[in-house]
């Protein structure tokens, strides 16, 4: 099977995009900032959303794109920052490339340079621009400043006359509206993660243990060509089920207890984020039924609802309806779902559904004092006519 991939045009095209918001707003200079690499070894890098959306590069931690739509040489109106080599260091991460024609045409990028330049070159460009743009998600009061904010400060206080813009909203609207191949690696998640629920069925047993459950649907999901899960995966029966980021999966399974499992494999960056709700014995109680079936017609009124020009907030009280009119308002405790993408979170433009969006709904209802908790997710294509579904081939 030919697995979808993203091309170097298309990384160059959304590049492109940038340049375009940036030019239309005075010819600001524009940042976009990998992140440094944690020190620990308990988990894999990944480079910022953005950063990795406007690359493809997912390995070069301390790297900055720097736009300047109006340089006077049309090769650095965007220019790559890599952190120097480094072979002691490089001995034990792995070695990194040389600059060179190779890199640039592995990257779509004719100019690149070492990170030890990029503070004279921001200077050059910010000089002749005046004006600075933000492009990374701002922060709350509470939280470190975001980081091309940080830089942008920096400069501002040195170059008289040089301002700062907000087009923080430019990138996801841009990442929200997904192309065909971004789809189909969006696609291709969702059917690995299938196999994965497929093996989840085998496994939740009374008698077994929460956590052989995960270890059944990450293995399908590895066997299947995913090479990590899009997040922790959460496998919750009885009690646990009520509890929406459950994490601990170390229960023994119980007859007659449902299992809530939530979890999604990742292919090529792309995540899949699924629920289902399985009943152990293989049978549903009165109760558990009245419950599962008040969430399932939620969860289909929500996916009708799911139509270019509609706002998240309709979505979301299409499914509220249904289960307030059922008795159980209390019990919905969370919103109807989100974007969906490079990020499990992924990046929210907050406009009305357009066509190749790609969002989740997962209603749920919880009920604690029962030990009864049901909650059911698909990934849905916005599309110009009837919403598709993408994740419609694991049974619910």
């Amino acid at each position: 099977m030919s697995q979808p991939v993203i091309a170097r045009a298309e990384f160059a095209a959304r590049r492109e995009r940038v340049l375009r918001a940036l030019a239309r707003d005075g010819n600001a200079i524009g940042l976009v900032i990998a992140g440094d690499a944690d020190p620990s070894l308990s988990y894999a890098w990944r480079p910022n959303a953005h950063f990795e959306y406007l690359t493809g590069i997912t390995d070069e931690a301390g790297a900055i794109v720097l736009f300047d739509p109006a340089h006077p040489i049309s090769a650095r109106r965007v220019q790559l920052f890599l952190r120097p080599l480094n072979p002691e260091l490089e001995r034990w991460d792995g070695f990194r490339s040389e600059v060179s024609a190779d890199l640039k045409s592995r990257y779509g990028i004719a100019t690149i340079m070492r990170t030890t330049g990029f503070a004279r070159s921001l200077l050059e460009s910010v000089k002749r621009a005046k004006r600075m743009a933000c492009l990374h998600p701002l922060a709350a009061h509470t939280a470190l400043i975001s980081p091309d904010l940080a830089i942008f400060r920096e400069s501002a206080a040195r170059i008289p006359g040089a301002s700062i813009s907000d087009l923080t909203q430019t990138l996801p609207a841009h990442r929200a509206v997904k192309s065909s191949t971004e789809i189909a690696c969006l696609q291709r998640a969702a059917d690995i993660t299938a196999l994965g629920f497929a093996a989840a069925l085998n496994a939740a047993k009374p008698g077994k243990s929460e956590f052989e459950v995960q270890e059944a649907v990450e293995h399908a999901y590895k066997s299947g060509g995913a090479t990590q899960t899009a997040y922790r995966t959460i496998a919750g029966t009885g009690f646990n089920a009520t509890v929406l980021h459950y994490h601990a999966n170390a229960k023994p399974i119980q007859a007659g207890e449902l299992l809530v499992l939530d979890s999604g494999a990742s292919f090529a960056g792309y995540a899949a984020d699924v629920t289902r709700t399985f009943a152990v014995s293989g049978k549903f109680t009165a109760r558990q039924k009245l419950v599962y079936d008040t969430v399932l017609k939620a969860q289909s009124a929500a996916i009708r609802a799911c139509r270019p020009g509609a706002k998240m907030s309709a979505v979301d009280a299409a499914a509220r309806k249904v289960i307030t009119a059922a008795g159980f308002a209390d019990h919905f405790i969370h919103g109807i779902g989100h974007h969906l993408g490079l990020e499990v979170h992924d990046a929210d433009p907050g406009t009305a559904l357009q066509p190749g969006m790609i969002v989740t709904i997962e209603p749920g209802i919880y009920i604690p004092g029962e030990s009864l908790g049901v909650r059911i997710e698909d990934d849905i294509l916005v599309t110009r006519g009837a919403p598709k579904v993408l994740t419609a081939a694991i049974p619910k």
